[in-house]
This record gives structure tokens, C-alpha cells and sequence, in this order.
């Protein structure tokens, strides 16, 4: 396997049972958070995905509006989400978003773009890869939200 930043490289080391080190691979590379990453490593966690999901499910916590807990540039984050948006038009292999489930909710850790990038071009699907740590939010996510195939 190559790591690649992309959704099909991401299934790929799922298919392997690795998709941690895919999440940490990207995180420290293309997704620049090595802080992320290295939060992650804190504890044993449960990796799910990538699968699809609702993008309702999902709200960024990122962004030029006040209400964000992470304020950013508007120019800035304009530019970027139309960027984002071009890109998945022309049906780029894009990675998935990450985020935390706990306590029967979704915490958007990586993605905050392409969600808004997603949202305007009305998009109703997207790849996410959710991460978790205690074992009764797994247990809720599997019967609650995990796909069977």
C-alpha cells in the first residue's frame, strides 16, 4: 500500500486494517495537524471507515462566522471553499472528512472546508473516517449508524 490523499487510497488501508495509520499518515502530511495526530495517539481508539454518511449529520466548527469555535480569515476561507469546490466538480478522488463521535454526537476534527465545499455544490453523501474512544459511544455507533454489508 501507498498512502495517497485520497478517499481510494483511505479504502484501500481499510481493506488492510490500517486505516489509523492512513488517518495519522494524512494528518501529518497532507492535512498539516501534526497536533491532531499526535492527540490521537494519546489513547487507544476505534477507527470506522471510511463510510458514507449524511452530510446533515455534520457541522462545522471552523470558519469566518462568529458562532465558530475556530475563527478564520473569510477571504481566506472563501477562497479555499471554492477551490474545494472546482476540485470536486471535476470529480477528484477527494479524502474523507474526520471526525469524533462522543456521547451520540459528531465532532468535526478535519474537513471543515470540504463540508462547506460540499454543502453549497448540494451534496447529500460524503466519506467520513469517525474515531472513537469509549467503548459504549462504539457500541451506540455500530447498532446506531455502521453500515452492514
Amino acid at each position: 500500500m501507498e498512502y495517497r490523499n485520497t478517499l481510494s487510497s483511505a479504502q484501500d488501508y481499510a481493506n488492510h486494517g490500517k486505516i489509523e495509520y492512513w488517518v495519522h499518515e494524512y494528518l501529518l502530511t497532507d492535512g498539516n495537524n501534526k497536533e491532531f495526530s499526535d492527540g490521537l495517539k494519546l489513547s487507544d481508539r476505534y477507527f470506522i471507515g471510511p463510510q458514507k454518511m449524511q452530510l446533515s449529520l455534520f457541522s462545522r466548527c471552523c470558519g469566518p462566522e462568529e458562532n465558530m469555535r475556530w475563527r478564520v480569515d473569510k477571504e481566506g476561507f472563501e477562497k479555499r471553499v471554492s477551490n474545494l469546490m472546482n476540485v470536486i466538480k471535476s470529480e477528484y478522488d477527494m479524502p474523507p472528512i474526520i471526525v469524533n463521535f462522543v456521547e451520540n454526537k459528531f465532532v468535526l476534527n478535519d474537513g471543515n472546508h470540504r463540508l462547506e465545499a460540499y454543502t453549497r455544490l448540494g451534496i447529500n453523501e460524503i466519506s467520513v473516517i469517525i474515531w472513537i474512544t469509549d467503548r459504549q459511544d462504539y457500541e451506540h455507533f455500530c447498532l446506531s449508524f455502521l453500515i452492514h454489508e
